[in-house]
């Protein structure tokens, strides 16, 4: 019989393109496999995983906004309706088995498979899992995470270590520097740094960057710079009035991103370091000062330890960021330390060992 298969989660790309890839591996290794997402209405997964080819259903779901109590008054409503919203979903689709990746809408969906007895599953990529993970954790059938000594947030019977599973596209790379500078109408002969704060962007990396165009333009370095929605229009007209600059919200095909790059400025998130290995490029991490427990920190200082990343604070990025960069991308001894250190501690198979094992335990 065809197994049914949900993978609930989203919100960022971190969550997103591992849950893609691992639906792909699941397709791959069983293609008569049903798969159904789960969402929040609202967030990116809604576009991402249809122009995937996989479909969705949206949950009226949102989380705690810490910034702005009053808009939290209907939050316990939201998570209610999203109650049943999921009772809905998983009567219709009767599915063999839930996936959970992380995101708004992984709680209920996990949560409520478990209370009917069905497998459930966890992909941590962080080193410090959330709370609502850490709660899933007691019930689900198998929880797939990046790194050894996650035992303090989970059932150590429970644990498998997968790495990240990382987007095929990415993986498979075969793309020359040559064609990803053309793909951004570039300049082959400059140095090139692709600045990317993740898929919903990053302040502090992107005022960095901002404040230093001219020493850029100075030092004939060129950018390939993924703004986010919020730093879209500013970086659009600078783009406009500097021809060493491609600037754009998102970028939907990495690859070529990657393959263009000599130098990257990067967040330091769980799946962007993923890539990042797997790509094999010279980073200068700005990680996000405000993720949980600082394990974006984390994450940065233990490639830094095996001088395979350099490390910027946010809090220091406007002064040092672009300095480092320059400096980066003039030494080819550093750029090439970096490339072959990173390289070590590529994942290149998560996503079908997950699915492999996943598969395995709902026979």
């Amino acid at each position: 019989m065809n197994k049914k298969i949900i993978i609930a989660g989203g919100g960022t790309g971190g969550h997103i393109f591992p849950a893609v890839a691992i639906a792909h591996a699941l397709r791959k290794l069983q293609p008569t496999v049903e798969i159904l997402f789960v969402g929040a209405k609202g967030k990116m997964e809604m576009e991402k995983v249809p122009q995937a080819g996989y479909n969705i259903k949206g949950l009226d779901i949102a989380g705690f906004n810490r910034s702005s109590l009053i808009k939290n008054i209907g939050l316990p409503f939201k998570l209610v309706k999203s109650f049943w919203q999921v009772r809905s979903i998983l009567k219709t689709f009767q599915p063999d088995a839930v996936i959970g990746v992380g995101g708004y809408s992984t709680f209920p969906v996990l949560r409520s498979a478990q209370a009917k007895g069905i497998p459930t599953f966890i992909h941590e990529a962080n080193s410090f899992a959330g709370k609502a993970n850490m709660m899933l954790g007691k019930n689900a059938s198998k929880i797939f995470v990046a790194t050894d000594g996650m035992e303090k947030f989970f059932p150590a019977d429970k644990l498998m270590i997968t790495g990240n599973p990382v987007r095929q596209n990415i993986v498979n790379n075969t793309i020359s520097r040559s064609e990803g500078i053309q793909f951004f109408g570039l300049d082959a002969t400059k140095k090139t740094v692709f600045v990317t704060g993740g898929s919903l962007g990053a302040k502090g990396i992107n005022e960095a960057v901002d404040a230093g165009i001219g020493e850029f333009k100075k030092n004939d370095v060129q950018l390939i710079w993924q703004t986010g929605k919020l730093y879209a229009e500013r970086a659009s007209a600078l783009a406009t009035e500097n021809r060493n600059i491609w600037a754009n919200s998102f970028i939907t095909q990495m690859e070529y991103a990657y393959a263009a790059a000599d130098v990257v400025i990067s967040r330091a998130g769980a799946m962007s370091v993923a890539e990042l290995c797997v790509a094999k490029k010279p980073v200068v991490f700005v990680p996000f000062p405000f993720a949980a427990e600082d394990h974006q920190t984390a994450n940065a200082q233990n490639l830094v330890d095996k001088q395979a990343g350099l490390m910027i604070k946010d809090s220091e990025a406007k002064a040092k960021l672009v300095p480092a960069v320059i400096e980066l991308a003039k030494d080819a001894l550093t750029q090439q330390l970096l490339k072959d250190n990173i390289a070590k501690l590529a994942v290149t198979n998560a996503d079908e060992v997950v699915a492999t094992e996943i598969l395995k335990l709902i026979r």
